[in-house]
């Protein structure tokens, strides 16, 4: 009795994903780009003003991370020498992919209650402040106007990430998951901020 239960129960849950299925296979093309686009302006949002709000994990994406980091290498191999705007640009890859990967490892090492990939999803979104504060640097040569911007966006971005951090539950171990979290950002803001402007 009780497998036939299980079975009737698998084979609704079956229809109703093979229904969802065919709802978002259904649909044009752009309203798929449109939901994916408020889905990312929705996050950024949670990012710019920190709740903490669980839904940013379970439902994670890696679209605006990917977008943000292709924004940031351009930004920077825009103004680096012509002979290094290459290797600028890849760096920011490397360090933005390989360091959410390692600072996601450290959190699962840790006991944190959250999958690699929205680990990786949290902390690409939380970039959003210094993408947008190596935009404004463009137009500020003053190293420091530019250092009190760079350090707002990586205090901003530390504080996003660390916030969602509250819902991976690490106990007393807390400090051993915000420290490469960290030098996460660190890193990025000193890239940001040794990167030239327009005017110099």
């Amino acid at each position: 009795m009780n497998n036939q239960l299980y079975a009737q129960s698998g084979a609704y849950a079956q229809q109703g994903l093979s229904q969802r299925t065919l709802d978002t296979l259904d649909e044009p093309v752009s309203e798929t780009l449109l939901r994916d686009l408020r889905a990312i302006r929705n996050k950024l949002m949670q990012v710019l003003i920190p709740r903490g709000n669980k839904d940013l994990l379970r439902d994670w994406d890696l679209w605006g991370p990917l977008l943000l980091c292709l924004t940031l290498a351009i930004r920077l191999g825009i103004t680096a020498p012509a002979d290094q705007s290459a290797i600028v640009f890849t760096s920011i890859f490397v360090i933005i992919w390989f360091g959410a990967a390692v600072v996601s490892v450290n959190s699962n090492l840790l006991g944190g209650k959250v999958s690699f990939y929205q680990s990786i999803c949290v902390l690409g979104y939380c970039i959003f402040p210094l993408v947008l504060t190596s935009i404004i640097s463009l137009f500020v040569p003053y190293v420091i106007f530019r250092f009190v911007f760079v350090g707002i966006a990586f205090t901003w971005s530390t504080y996003a990430s660390v916030g969602f951090l509250d819902n991976v539950q690490l106990n007393n171990r807390r400090i051993l998951a915000v420290y490469p979290i960290f030098l996460f950002y660190f890193i990025i803001a000193w890239m940001v901020l040794i990167s030239k402007s327009l005017f110099g």
